[in-house]
């Protein structure tokens, strides 16, 4: 059986870490995969079973820091950051060596985080060249990816092109061209050597146990109308859940209704407490941290309203549920897929004028009243998981007869 190692680092959210289990869920059927992680471990958080699971010390960024660059920091550490770049580092290196792979996937980068995370991966890269040069090295990437406009935007993407070049065999683009296309995030698309493939969006699948109907599931049942809120992990968002707790007071003049909130397992707990304190007083509210079963929660719903990450939406096109999406004034990324959805009837977005308690309530029953969307989903491509690991079989089995 052919082994793969999958190098994942979520620096800020969970989105990274969720498409990468997804793709894993499905590789694991056909390979041996061993899953490097280094963003900080999240309680509950489930991996497909058979799967070896490395943790390296864990590195994050400051959400006040985002667009700064290489502005990482040990996540929860007596040691500096550079010795826990040293650490890491050698331990990437080790971990491949013991293994000695057929397949190296590098999640993102080095489209993305690649000032953050050159320190481990160049010499990772350049050891399989050194060592192993059969191996083959995989990047697989979102649909929207940002490099910040600067005056030396073109020399990044330079940059990166000719980093995929010199290091890569294959890009696995985890998106729908009807919808997004490389070259709309990547200037130099055509430039990549190497062979560049749409595999579909990457959406989670819906797993049959128990647990779900432990979560509460009667409340589904009733005739009201169930409101799903989710933020991601958690370290964003914090304005949404406030604006949905207050405009929930008017609401419940209008409609019968209930609010599902889930804040995200990174939230901060002064945060998180402040927001129960918040919703005390408000019957039709219930506040959760994590579930491992969003998608069918979302299911369940009557309506969604979340932020724009990559796997929430997906989760929306997925179940076809009426949703209203609130996009991270962080970056673009969230708000150039959730206006190109708009504008193809899927979803509503929420701007931040739109946040104002009674306006906000507002919106939420006017989309309450619209029909599902899930004929509209139906001719998009969500099958990414499973092209990704028919794509890399294929891949590799091509490597197996070239040997020969």
């Amino acid at each position: 059986m052919k082994n793969i190692l999958f190098y994942c680092q979520n620096l800020l959210g969970l989105g990274h870490l969720v498409r990468t289990t997804e793709i894993i869920r499905h590789l694991s059927k056909d390979f041996k995969v061993c899953l490097v992680q280094g963003g900080t471990p999240v309680q509950g958080f489930q991996l497909p079973s058979g799967v070896e699971t490395i943790h390296l010390p864990a590195i994050q960024v400051d959400p006040t820091t985002l667009w700064s660059e290489n502005r990482i920091m040990v996540a929860d550490s007596s040691l500096s950051l550079d010795q826990v770049k040293e650490i890491r580092k050698n331990m990437l290196l080790k971990v491949f060596d013991v293994l000695q792979p057929d397949c190296l996937i590098t999640e993102g980068f080095p489209f993305s985080k690649k000032n953050s995370l050159s320190f481990e991966l160049v010499p990772l890269l350049e050891r399989v060249k050194t060592t192993k040069p059969s191996t083959k090295v995989v990047c697989s990437l979102r649909d929207i990816f940002m490099v910040k406009n600067t005056e030396d935007r073109a020399k990044k993407e330079e940059e990166r092109c000719q980093f995929m070049n010199q290091y890569y065999d294959l890009l696995l683009y985890h998106s729908d061209p009807k919808v997004h296309r490389l070259e709309e995030s990547f200037a130099k698309a055509k430039e990549i050597k190497c062979q560049v493939v749409y595999t579909g969006y990457v959406v989670q699948s819906l797993i049959e146990n128990t647990a779900f109907i432990n979560e509460n599931i009667s409340r589904f049942s009733s005739q009201k109308p169930t409101i799903l809120v989710s933020v991601g992990g958690g370290k964003l968002g914090h304005d949404l859940l406030e604006a949905v707790i207050e405009a929930a007071a008017i609401l419940e003049k209008y409609l019968p209704h209930k609010i599902q909130i889930f804040t995200g397992p990174l939230m901060p707990d002064d945060k998180f407490l402040q927001l129960q304190n918040l919703a005390a007083d408000r019957t039709n509210i219930n506040i959760r941290r994590f579930t491992t079963q969003l998608i069918a929660h979302m299911e369940k719903a009557s309506l969604s309203i979340s932020l724009g990450g990559y796997n929430t939406t997906m989760n929306v096109l997925k179940t076809g549920v009426r949703s209203m999406i609130y996009p991270s004034n962080k970056d673009r990324e969230q708000a150039i897929r959730a206006e190109k959805l708009e504008k193809m009837g899927i979803l509503e977005v929420i701007r931040p004028e739109n946040l104002e308690p009674a306006h906000l309530a507002e919106k939420i029953i006017a989309c309450l009243n619209k029909e599902p969307v899930k004929n509209l989903c139906q001719n998009l491509e969500l099958q990414g998981a499973q092209k990704t690991a028919q794509v890399l079989q294929n891949l590799l089995e091509l490597q197996l007869i070239e040997a020969v």
